[in-house]
């Protein structure tokens, strides 16, 4: 029996903006990723890394091609059903964090399983929030907090649901180097500790290093792969 993959994208293309203005974003993208692994997208700015990322995440819509998450095919589904495929099988962390200002480390931490009626929403957002260090900053506003401590708070989001894909958009580029690595060993304790595939956009050589595979992007085409320990600094850009 073969192992089904945790993603899978099939001759992906993507296409944005209007008019004169459109640009070919993703050029027949063929790509699959093992469950529970990590992988880095790395590239140069515009190379379409992000825009692969959140095809991925079902943020943005392929307009041709196959893309398979957590054995769903995205294409055929509405938004409302995205939405609730993204709450159910995939974590999110952004570069800047996307708290709501608002709300408590504790209310941000819940908000996905409170979307998914999760009577426990609360006391599993407490143990996340736990697991990251944060036990002792549950009722603090973002404002309140340092970037780390957000980052945490991102982090246990995302994890809060037993995701089975983790989605890491330059999860680290707004942090400076010793809260950074914080963060990485954090994410990467986690994905291994859940089996969680992990898939990341980073200019941070010593991440892009510490991922099972490293995929370059560059003009919206894979260029090539690099097993683990063997992408050097010069390869990984912004």
């Amino acid at each position: 029996m073969t192992n089904t993959p945790a993603i899978s994208l099939k001759n992906v293309h993507l296409t944005l903006g209007e008019g004169a203005g459109r640009v070919h974003i993703l050029k027949g993208i063929d790509l699959d990723i093992e469950k529970g692994v990590s992988v880095g997208l790395v590239g140069p700015s515009g190379s379409g890394k992000s825009t692969l990322l959140m095809v991925m995440a079902g943020l943005e819509r392929a307009d041709e091609g196959s893309v398979v998450v957590a054995g769903s095919e995205l294409g055929p589904l509405s938004e409302d059903q995205l939405a609730r495929f993204r709450g159910r099988k995939v974590g999110i962390i952004f570069q800047s964090f996307h708290l709501v200002p608002n709300m408590t480390a504790l209310e941000n931490v819940a908000v996905p399983l409170e979307l998914a009626g999760d009577s426990s929403a609360f006391e599993k957002a407490e143990a996340e929030l736990d697991a990251v260090g944060l036990g002792h900053r549950l009722h603090h506003y973002p404002a309140q907090m340092s970037g780390g401590e957000q980052q945490r708070v991102a982090v246990a989001r995302a994890l809060v649901v037993e995701p089975e894909i983790l989605i890491a958009d330059e999860p680290t580029g707004n942090l400076d180097d010793s809260t950074g690595t914080q963060i990485v060993d954090l994410m990467f304790s986690a994905q291994r500790k859940r089996k969680t595939t992990l898939v990341l956009v980073t200019h941070d050589p010593a991440l892009a290093e510490q991922c099972d595979r490293m995929i370059r992007v560059r003009s919206g085409e894979i260029e090539e792969e690099t097993s683990e320990g063997s992408v050097s600094p010069e390869e990984v850009t912004a």
